[in-house]
């Protein structure tokens, strides 16, 4: 298989904004990545990924651009961005840029010169009706806001302040491509390309389905009708460099992301998907399922298995668009236990993992008492929008399990004031928490979720097995356990993970069964031994056997085999 070098990587996330305040202002910034950088190298990944950083009126935090060519004052300068880039380069890591080009925000002079009128240069950049058709918005309200001054309908998928671009009018992709340019010629390694699938709409811009609220109009603007040749051209660009593509696909199916990642036109390395998402229903707003194994198992097994051979797939657990996941596929309760477990059951798979700031410490969601005291739009309108015979209480708890501004608390650092995110009070509410759940007191603690991913990443890079081995699911049916294998060649690991907040008996495949192999790793310690344990903790060569897995408890083992 192709080892492109993006394969034998990892990523960190860093939302900027709540990552490291270094200029005392409240705000993370870019000062306070660079202070950070060593901590982001000590994790074993090799790479960042940084969420928009880009001037923005922040009606969705960053994700509506009104300069994509300058750094947002609150986070620093574009000669500070070259610093860190300087830095991070220095120490091995690669920098990927969010490139947000379905939309940008109602601020952005491309769109204030385009509504003054149809006779002005940048009146095609955007998409304008007379009549608007019934899209409903995935954000805010109807996909049309009127616009007085020009006297007509701006399209917005997302919020009303985030107009989507024209992507059929070839000056906004020569824009496009000069933004990417901008940023590679600086040095920068590629770029996450946010709701990519969008930004080809079909001709006419046909009415939805009126029986899908919400996204009654995606028919006709996911994987529209040009999207591969609009791709195309953005390809080029960076084939130009040694830089690689990530894009973001809501909602995208197996078939449709090999479209992307394959063949003569492939336009991606990467595509993320959702469907692990689904597990406890992504769409927690208007509808809230407990969480599935099998839905999840399922899900990671059609993707490994679809691409295997053919494409290469990124994996992921957390990132600023979705609520903590111990918090939504874990325990509270066993923190510890199940905030390692979920990062074995995901890390071991084929693919790049990206890691989202907090994860890595096991951050949780937080719960405010009131929908004022929440910021992200999309969590405001849906707790005004659905379930409106419910009590306050039962939206608010919806909110709770589904915002996003739970990806977003500040990093905890220590327990110190304000969780050492800040030395003055924060942007947003700090996860009471933090004194508990921070990087430093994890540090210390050899048995902590923080040394636990440090581990997971270091095992993964030593071995091409786990890189580059074939996936096999066991017993896909079980509600509790999620095991599988990673063969190459003469050497499998195979990962067993409990979601089970009870003790669990395992069934190991007949396979292994008396078989001599390794203990990896497992995220019980000696010091927690009790008589359910079949099987020594530490690292040793035993005979695998059945037996019963305490509550969350991981195990990866290595094996010779024939």
């Amino acid at each position: 298989m192709e080892q492109d070098w993006y394969k034998r990587m990892a990523f960190y996330q860093i939302w900027v904004r709540s990552f490291a305040d270094g200029n005392g202002d409240g705000i993370g910034d870019l000062y306070g990545v660079y202070d950070k950088l060593p901590y982001v190298k000590s994790l074993g990944v090799d790479g960042i990924w940084f969420s928009p950083l880009y001037p923005s009126p922040n009606a969705d935090y960053g994700y509506d651009i009104s300069d994509y060519k300058d750094i947002h004052p609150d986070y620093g300068t574009l000669d500070q961005f070259k610093k860190v880039l300087g830095k991070a380069h220095e120490l091995g890591l690669k920098v990927i840029m969010d490139l947000v080009v379905n939309h940008t925000s109602d601020e952005h002079p491309w769109f204030i010169e385009s509504r003054k009128g149809k006779d002005n240069p940048y009146s095609d950049y955007y998409i304008w009706r007379d009549k608007p058709n019934n899209w409903d918005s995935l954000f805010e309200g109807k996909a049309w806001e009127y616009d007085e001054q020009r006297g007509q309908y701006y399209l917005h998928i997302f919020a009303k302040k985030q107009p989507d671009l024209n992507m059929d009018n070839p000056k906004v992709r020569e824009e496009v491509k000069s933004i990417m340019r901008f940023w590679l010629d600086m040095g920068v390694d590629g770029f996450r390309e946010d709701v990519i699938n969008f930004i080809s709409k079909k001709e006419g811009l046909p009415n939805g389905l009126p029986f899908l609220p919400a996204v009654n109009g995606m028919p006709y603007y996911k994987d529209g009708p040009h999207i591969h040749e609009y791709l195309a051209e953005f390809r080029a660009v960076c084939k130009e460099y040694d830089c690689f593509q990530i894009g973001e696909g809501p909602m995208t199916t197996v078939n449709s992301a090999l479209k992307y990642l394959t063949g003569e036109n492939k336009s991606l390395d990467m595509m993320i998907s959702f469907d692990h998402m689904m597990a406890d229903c992504v769409y927690t707003e208007y509808i809230h399922r407990p969480f599935s194994l099998i839905k999840l198992k399922k899900a990671f097994t059609k993707w490994q298995t679809a691409l295997a051979g053919k494409a290469w797939n990124s994996l992921y657990l957390e990132n600023h668009d979705h609520p903590r996941i111990i918090s939504r596929y874990g325990s509270e309760y066993y923190h510890r236990e199940s905030g390692t477990m979920l990062a074995a059951c995901y890390l071991f798979l084929q693919g790049t993992p990206f890691i989202y700031q907090g994860q890595e410490i096991g951050m949780t969601n937080i719960r405010l008492n009131s929908i004022d005291k929440y910021v992200d739009v999309s969590s405001k309108t849906n707790y005004h929008t659905y379930h409106l015979k419910d009590t306050k209480e039962k939206r608010l708890k919806r909110i709770h399990l589904s915002s996003r501004d739970s990806a977003r608390t500040p990093v905890q650092w220590n327990d110190s004031k304000y969780a050492g995110f800040s030395k003055v009070r924060p942007w947003f509410y700090v996860n009471p928490n933090y004194k508990k759940i921070n990087v430093a007191a994890q540090e210390k603690d050899k048995f902590s979720i923080l040394n636990f991913y440090r581990k997971c990443l270091a095992l993964r890079k030593s071995s091409n097995a786990l890189l580059y081995g074939d996936y096999k699911e066991y017993n896909p049916k079980d509600a509790n356990i999620y095991m599988y294998e990673r063969t190459l060649g003469k050497t499998s690991y195979l990962i067993i993970c409990s979601f089970s907040r009870f003790p669990v008996k395992v069934s190991i495949p007949d396979k292994y069964i008396g078989k001599k192999g390794q203990l990896m790793l497992c995220n019980y310690s000696d010091r927690k031994q009790y008589h359910h344990d079949l099987m020594r903790s530490e690292l040793c060569t035993y005979a695998v056997r059945h037996g019963m897995y305490r509550p969350y408890e991981t195990r990866v083992y290595r094996f010779r085999v024939n």
